[in-house]
């Protein structure tokens, strides 16, 4: 993401009190709507007596990514037999306190936080430890050594993409860059665009821009459109996440500079998928995790802290590159055809049992 400027920490007791009452009104249809957590024959304790409950808290829910992130983590909490609550994030530091709270109040076993501010959550998520709820991150460091943190190689993946656009491009080239400050994996990527600027000092950047207001790809594409305005020379567009990617797109098309650009981007999805493979697409390349791979991962994290069996304080799943030409010369339209033509992707091997059954 881009560097913007963060969302103010709401306090005001007017916030808190339509946070609360949103939040119990979400959990209660979820309660009502969740399976009975059944026992896992040949598990450890507790999922060998069945009925327990995880606790989803998103700071982000809007795209592809998140939807297929959410979908992954509910089929391996079915597979499980966890009766996992969800929260949809509305990207509100305030309201995902609240959320942890309430999750925290109905008594579940362990909490997993996808994204969000530091320094909104470090002191909520301490109150759930100390209540002896596991909790487990994914692409937001809390700072804490009993929360492992659950990332894509956001090295690997800004590295692939970079690599990427120096073999396409040479090594001397104008860019425009997508970043939005305060978000670990966006500010992970960041670094490695750093260090590449530093090897390479024939790439200039000359323009950088971006925000998370919904909706997201529009807000990214009108901030597009003015820097393509502003500096015609931009060549490369390096957006390291799928939704910049779609504005940078968007503001392209729409200047009809669809061949003048060439567009590097992080994460994927079928409608990612239909947008590369799209005539004369200046989106080329992505680098990527199977989100709902990343999501299984997480419930399997959990589970593991649940068991008393410590995963690694770190949990990396690693990326794979992926092109345009790759999906068009392997006729991949979905992302279940990805998976099929490059395994890879299809699943990963972290935080693993031999008692935690596979997502179906």
């Amino acid at each position: 993401m881009k560097s913007f400027p963060r969302r103010k920490f709401v306090t005001s007791l007017k916030a808190r009190v339509l946070a609360v009452v949103a939040t119990a009104a979400v959990a209660t249809m979820l309660a009502g709507a969740a399976a009975h957590a059944a026992p896992l024959k040949g598990a450890p304790a507790p999922f060998d007596k069945g009925g327990v409950k995880v606790a989803l808290v998103n700071y982000l829910s809007t795209g592809d990514f998140f939807q297929a992130y959410e979908a992954g983590a509910q089929k391996q909490a079915k597979a499980l037999g966890i009766d996992l609550r969800i929260y949809e994030g509305r990207q509100d530091a305030a309201e995902q306190r609240e959320q942890i709270q309430q999750a925290i109040s109905l008594g579940v076993s362990a909490i997993i936080v996808n994204h969000g501010l530091p320094e909104s959550l470090k002191d909520v998520v301490q109150r759930a430890l100390d209540k002896g709820i596991k909790v487990v991150a994914f692409d937001v460091d809390l700072g804490n050594s009993k929360v492992p943190q659950i990332e894509q190689s956001d090295h690997d993946l800004a590295a692939l993409l970079l690599d990427q656009a120096v073999k396409d491009n040479g090594d001397a080239f104008s860019a425009g860059y997508v970043y939005v400050a305060g978000f670990a994996p966006l500010d992970r990527r960041d670094a490695v665009w750093r260090d590449f600027k530093t090897a390479h000092p024939k790439v200039q950047e000359k323009a950088r821009w971006g925000t998370v207001d919904n909706p997201i790809a529009q807000s990214v594409a009108n901030q597009a459109a003015a820097a393509y305005r502003a500096h015609p020379e931009i060549r490369v567009v390096f957006a390291p996440y799928d939704e910049f990617a779609r504005g940078a797109k968007l503001a392209a098309d729409e200047a009809n500079l669809a061949s003048k650009l060439r567009i590097y981007s992080a994460d994927i999805s079928t409608s990612d998928i239909e947008a590369i493979r799209a005539p004369n697409s200046a989106w080329v390349a992505t680098a990527a995790t199977n989100p709902a791979v990343v999501g299984a991962v997480s419930v399997r994290a959990a589970a593991l802290l649940l068991a008393g069996q410590e995963p690694e304080h770190r949990i990396v799943v690693k990326p794979a590159l992926i092109t345009r030409d790759d999906l068009l010369k392997n006729n991949i339209r979905t992302i279940a055809e990805l998976g099929q033509k490059f395994p890879a992707f299809r699943a990963s091997d972290a935080a693993t049992a031999a008692w935690i059954p596979a997502a179906e």
